[in-house]
């Protein structure tokens, strides 16, 4: 497995290995590694001939320098797990290397669906995002990048960029990876106290709380956030941001609960702030939609 630090050496080897072994799977991630990363690499290795693993904390997406300083790195053990997954490179840049002047000239922004949500409670996040992923794609050619449905809006907003900036992209999603008792897995759990972490689990019930209501047809979309709402205000370490119920492809909230949808939470809980979200359809319309 081969370790890589340079953009120039970056996109040679994407060109090179296009050329010679055909297509090529990339895994953009923040490093710290887990089960739902490496999930992804499982997905990437069953459908082309090259993986390619970046690993890259982007100082752009974070609003809080504390939020940043505490993100773990342990870059290490990241190309241990890498390698035993069968990834063929790995990408990790310093940030010198991705963003020689500082702060970019040029930046991506990604319109209205990066203003709700995560968009609203973190400004500038997914212009971040938007920046480093479309940088990643510029330096990786045509190619599959694989995105875990655990950050959902973000995955909508790279389908976005894609597809108004015509990218050689196929962007695919993959499903949330779960501990059993609910939690979805995150690279911000390593973080939370064992207290915490029993907490955390209010986020993925309060999902299914929602989903429950979703599924006796409830067509109230207020009325199923409330349910969501009621089950994280119900754990003191718990506290808030929202619960929504919007459209899988806008995040919009609908009027009335008619097709299936997206349920997404958001709370901090410690000093650590965790998002999630669940597929929900009536039972009427078979069988509910769960990742």
């Amino acid at each position: 497995m081969e370790l890589i630090a340079e953009k120039s050496a970056f996109r040679a080897l994407c060109e090179s290995r296009r050329r010679q072994a055909g297509t090529i799977g990339l895994v953009p991630t923040m490093g710290a590694l887990h089960e739902g990363h490496l999930s992804l690499v499982r997905f990437a290795r069953a459908a082309n001939d090259f993986i390619v693993l970046s690993v890259f904390v982007n100082p752009l997406q974070f609003q809080e320098d504390a939020d940043l300083s505490a993100y773990p790195r342990d870059l290490e053990s990241d190309v241990k797990a890498a390698e035993a997954e069968g990834v063929d490179a790995v990408f990790a840049p310093s940030v010198e290397e991705m963003y020689p002047l500082g702060e970019p000239a040029v930046t991506v922004r990604p319109g209205r669906l990066a203003e709700i949500l995560e968009g609203r409670a973190r400004p500038g996040h997914f212009e971040g995002v938007a920046t480093v992923v479309a940088k990643l794609f510029s330096l990786a050619g045509a190619c599959r990048a694989y995105f875990g449905e655990k950050d959902y809006q973000q995955l909508l907003v790279v389908r976005g960029l894609v597809a108004d900036l015509e990218l050689p992209v196929e962007v695919v999603g993959c499903p949330v990876v779960r501990e059993p008792d609910g939690l979805a897995l995150s690279s911000r759990n390593r973080r939370l106290s064992e207290r915490e972490r029993k907490a955390a689990t209010a986020l993925s019930r309060a999902l299914v709380a929602g989903r429950r209501s979703v599924e006796r047809q409830v067509r109230d979309p207020e009325e199923v956030e409330r349910a969501m709402r009621a089950v994280l205000e119900d754990e003191r370490l718990v506290e808030p941001d929202y619960a929504s119920v919007g459209d899988p492809a806008t995040l919009e909230r609908p009027v009335e609960i008619a097709a299936p949808v997206r349920l997404l939470v958001a709370a901090r809980v410690g000093p650590v702030r965790l998002i999630d979200n669940m597929a929900a359809a009536s039972s009427a319309r078979g069988a509910p939609l769960i990742s």
